[in-house]
């Protein structure tokens, strides 16, 4: 697990780069990589790779980054883990040709697979990553990101070149870049609390697409091509038992925790105490006689929007004999951290499960783990949210009534009625549009709420436009390969395309690494989500319970008051935070950022504060503090009143 960095300027460019322009960018990374940093430069000062290693597999200063292969005419940098790297290797050396420098490298794999696959290569690899290859004999760059998209690499091309980047920051210590807003991403963050891939909230940088590759020439010429869609590699598993398939999934499950295992460091498991981790910890603690180390968060009182589930995990760590941590957040905590995930971020994650998410990193890494276990993913695959469940049941009933102009005069009813803004319209309108109801597990702002809640100069600009429009390309992709165009799969295969890569994954990547620690996905291995869109949709929410498929699977292997508990998720309880010791911060900076842009209209704002809307005002928070640290430029380490009236203290901005 690294932080990856580089450029390449074009032919027709004058610009050429020196090791302190990469250093510079490389190194405000090293919270991914403090274990060491190096650089390679093409001789003509043309192309630049730099890297911060977190030594995770082969901790042998021969297995550095950036690495090349025997002659030098390939250069590689790569943040990830290709798991069954050993295998591939073994494969390579069936077939002679490769000189080999490191014992257990999986970077060396990589360049001696494309060295005898080109490109293809990358359906050899099981694992997680994030590539760029220099290839000197082609002249042209390589980037790539892994099938799921667990690790992210961005990249912007500008004046002649092209910079790439684990992280935006680093991109940004490069002085011709550019800080300014991509409002169309932005009117996007406000309905999904991410920006849907290749944008990012910055205007000019963009974010590579999980399953995809960028080719780019010397010349500048670019091709980008999407080499996985999950619903190629699907094997339906029609007319097979239940039995029979909760024993592949078991199987299969079994296998991705033991490959997630490989590790030359200590590896722990995140342990919430719901079927997730539970199984991620059951898994992990077979086979190797030593004791699982787990890790669990918790808060420091009983709040109404969440409950405490450290009983469960300390149920679990139990069963499985671990050596179990915990630590109890406070508002304090929150507080404290503000600045620092701000930062972390790069650019606006909405979810606030960000704060315990580095929190329980940060507790691992103190503890000595290194590598850690989560759970993300499996909700996903095998309908785990009853906001899942309330989706289904009201796309049934848009199929019952089939006739769009019904539809259409329910509409107008209910905006007589002045009920447009709720979530009840919303539906209406897109069912009357012929869109699926389902857009995604994080629906944060109605498109209704959205043009309220936008400026005046962006409520005109946004004019008849709806976040539709980020997710057509995914639905039409669905209705061409899906084998089982259910409504079910269509919720998974668009939360794999967009909600899990760029808010779930995104959160876990910023934030274990802030702390040096690097997080594995069992669910998520590809092998394992093709097998799982391969089960039919009855088996996964029959008679109405959910994840029914994947509960016959581990039941047996953890607790039944586990498994048959109500759902509750990884949460936080931002609305009383957002209402309680943060709500001066929230209002103070919320009412500057209205002031001092024009995309948020203050009046608006000032309404979901009065009417105590903690987890929007979370959701805006966020994007009025990345505003000030990224693109303003100033400290969030301050927090001093500057003389503006907070919303609440405003009561004349809701006369309208």
């Amino acid at each position: 697990m690294c932080g990856i960095v580089g450029s390449v300027s074009f032919d027709q460019s004058s610009f050429v780069f020196t090791e302190p322009y990469i250093r510079r960018m490389r190194d405000t990374m090293t919270h991914r990589g403090p274990d060491g940093g190096g650089i390679w430069m093409s001789s003509d000062g043309r192309v630049g790779l730099g890297h911060r290693r977190l030594s995770i597999i082969d901790l042998s200063t021969v297995a550095n980054q950036p690495m090349a292969n025997e002659d030098g005419t390939l250069q590689v940098v790569f943040n990830g883990e290709i798991y069954n790297h050993a295998e591939v290797r073994k494969e390579l050396e069936a077939l002679g040709g490769h000189r080999w420098k490191t014992s257990h490298s999986d970077t060396e794999v990589i360049l001696h697979a494309f060295e005898e696959w080109g490109i293809d290569c990358l359906h050899k690899f099981r694992g997680m990553f994030a590539i760029a290859l220099w290839d000197a004999r082609e002249r042209c760059l390589w980037l790539v990101r892994d099938r799921i998209g667990v690790k992210p690499l961005y990249y912007s091309i500008h004046h002649g070149r092209i910079t790439f980047a684990s992280e935006i920051k680093a991109l940004l210590e490069d002085p011709q870049q550019r800080r300014s807003v991509n409002e169309d991403a932005l009117y996007h963050y406000l309905s999904f609390l991410t920006t849907p891939a290749p944008e990012t909230l910055f205007e000019g940088i963009h974010k590579l697409p999980p399953g995809s590759w960028l080719r780019v020439s010397a010349n500048g010429d670019t091709q980008e091509r999407r080499y996985y869609d999950v619903w190629d590699h699907v094997d339906p598993l029609e007319g097979v038992s239940e039995d029979e398939i909760a024993e592949r999934v078991i199987a299969e499950l079994r296998t991705a925790v033991e490959l997630r295992k490989v590790s030359d460091v200590p590896v722990g498991v995140f342990l919430s105490g719901g079927i997730d981790s539970s199984t991620n910890a059951r898994l992990f603690s077979d086979g190797d006689g030593m004791p699982v180390r787990t890790f669990s968060i918790g808060y420091d009182g009983e709040y109404g929007s969440y409950k405490s589930e450290l009983p469960y995990a300390r149920m679990m760590a139990q069963q499985v004999g671990a050596e179990h941590h915990e630590r109890l957040l406070t508002q304090q905590d929150l507080l404290d951290f503000l600045p620092r995930m701000i930062h972390l971020q790069d650019e606006p994650i909405g979810d606030p499960v960000c704060v315990p998410v580095y929190y329980v990193a940060e507790l691992a890494r103190r503890h000595g783990v290194i590598v850690a276990q989560v759970g993300e993913g499996a909700d996903e695959l095998f309908c785990g949210y009853p906001a899942w469940r309330r989706a289904l049941r009201l796309q049934r009933a848009d199929a019952l009534l089939p006739s769009t102009s019904l539809k259409r005069l329910a509409l107008t009813g209910l905006r007589l009625a002045g009920k447009e803004q709720g979530h009840r319209y919303e539906t209406l309108r897109r069912a009357a549009a012929g869109q699926p109801v389902f857009w995604g597990g994080a629906d944060a702002f109605t498109d209704a709420q959205k043009h309220r809640l936008l400026s005046p100069r962006l409520r005109r600009r946004f004019e008849g436009v709806t976040s539709w429009q980020a997710l057509e390309p995914i639905w039409q992709r669905f209705n061409e390969t899906a084998w089982e165009r259910s409504d079910l799969n269509w919720m998974s295969y668009l939360d794999l395309s967009l909600r899990l890569p760029e808010l779930l994954l995104m959160r876990v990547d910023k934030m274990s690494m802030g702390v040096s620690l690097e997080g594995r996905v069992p669910f998520l291995d590809h092998k394992f989500v093709e097998l799982a869109l391969g089960i039919p949709t009855a088996l996964k929410t029959k008679n109405g319970e959910l994840k029914y498929i994947l509960k016959k699977a581990v039941r047996g292997l953890i607790p039944d008051e586990i498994i048959d508990r109500k759902k509750q998720g990884f949460g936080v309880p931002v609305h009383e935070w957002c209402l309680g010791a943060l709500g001066d911060r929230v209002s103070r900076e919320l009412d500057r950022f209205c002031v001092e842009t024009d995309f948020i209209d203050r009046r608006a704002v000032a309404r979901l504060a009065e009417q105590k809307q903690g987890p929007p005002l979370w959701y805006l928070l966020n994007l009025a503090l990345w505003w000030k640290h990224f693109i303003a430029g100033e400290s969030l380490e301050t927090d001093e009143v500057d003389g503006r009236e907070a919303f609440r203290a405003d009561p004349q901005l809701l006369a309208n």
